[in-house]
């Protein structure tokens, strides 16, 4: 297996740039593993693919304001702050953009708060301890990040964010979520479509491409998760009467899959919290999903290699190319792909 095998062509103008309105009209590629099929449909039509019963895996995590503007003191020169993770009370992990930004060096962001650079870390993350915490004033000084491929304004910062976006955290979205809307939820419910709550905080490293040859060879970071009491209960009663569970984005699929690998009995998941660094590449096990709702995802990526665990490569792929031939949008503010 290489790297190069999870590679594919996508035309620039198929990058979504702005999200649809409503949320539900996306389009979603349905791919049925076992009879190996494709159907075109929309994310409204959810509810006709489900059953009484089956359960939805949904992140509930938020994604905070986590670009910050700086300036270099003294000097004034500008500099770039992604927040990646807090570290302690005032410190954070974060990607800095800047030249000379090495441990020791003083910022200003906006008029009022102040930070220093405290270690390197490899490439452009840094340790950065501010004079404050930043939680209570992140909404004030901070900007939603986006995605690098995106290049128009996000007029309203909450397309960003799922519907049901709970725990901030993230510095990146589920984006499989974004999809959802009250009256999608509604209709599920009504349906006898249960839900089961779990968060797992995205960090950027989910996103960035493999560059290594050998995927095995990639060293994949950590992120925080936790699936409750009340989850693995839903999860684990759905499978007892032969119902599935379905995990909403890869970030829903590793927090079940964390928590089914730590469960005692196979096909059952138990409470857990702590940090996860499953790594899902082809060849992999699945011990608890029974079907994935997914965007379409950027090549040589950690997120196309899971989907290709779950329904294999050459048919992913395969997908992928019938998907940007009917010109489905891709990425982000794409469609969806339901696979199952």
């Amino acid at each position: 297996m290489k790297t190069s095998d999870f590679d594919y062509h996508l035309p620039p103008e198929l990058i979504a740039q702005t999200p649809i309105e409503p949320r539900h009209a996306a389009r979603m590629l349905v791919l049925r593993r076992q009879a190996d099929t494709l159907e075109h449909s929309h994310f409204i039509n959810l509810p006709a693919y489900l059953d009484p019963g089956d359960v939805l895996v949904i992140n509930q995590t938020r994604v905070i304001p986590a670009r910050l503007f700086a300036r270099k003191v003294p000097g004034g020169g500008r500099v770039e702050l992604l927040l990646l993770r807090r570290v302690e009370a005032t410190v954070w992990e974060a990607l800095v953009g800047g030249k000379g930004m090495r441990a020791g060096k003083e910022l200003t962001i906006g008029d009022e708060v102040r930070a220093v650079v405290t270690a390197d870390l490899d490439g452009p993350r840094r340790l950065v301890r501010f004079d404050r915490p930043l939680e209570p004033i992140l909404n004030k000084i901070g900007h939603t990040p986006l995605p690098p491929y995106i290049h128009a304004p996000l007029r309203d910062p909450e397309r960003y964010q799922t519907v049901y976006a709970e725990q901030s955290g993230s510095v990146a979205a589920p984006t499989a979520g974004l999809h959802f809307t009250p009256q999608l939820i509604g209709k599920l419910q009504a349906a006898g479509v249960g839900f089961a709550r779990v968060t797992l905080h995205v960090g950027l490293d989910t996103f960035a491409p493999v560059t290594e040859e050998d995927p095995h060879e990639h060293a994949i970071h950590t992120e925080w998760c936790e699936l409750d009491i009340q989850a693995a209960d839903r999860i684990n009663d759905a499978h007892r009467r032969g119902k599935r569970v379905i995990a909403v984005g890869t970030t829903s699929m590793r927090t079940i899959e964390t928590a089914a690998s730590k469960a005692g009995c196979p096909g059952e998941v138990i409470p857990f919290e702590g940090p996860t660094d499953l790594y899902i590449l082809p060849g992999y096990a699945f011990r608890i999903a029974d079907g994935l709702i997914t965007n379409f995802h950027l090549p040589r990526t950690t997120l196309l290699m899971l989907v290709s665990a779950f329904a294999g490569r050459e048919r992913v792929l395969s997908a992928y190319q019938a998907a940007a031939s009917s010109g489905y949008r891709f990425y982000s503010f794409g469609d969806a792909m339901l696979i199952l």
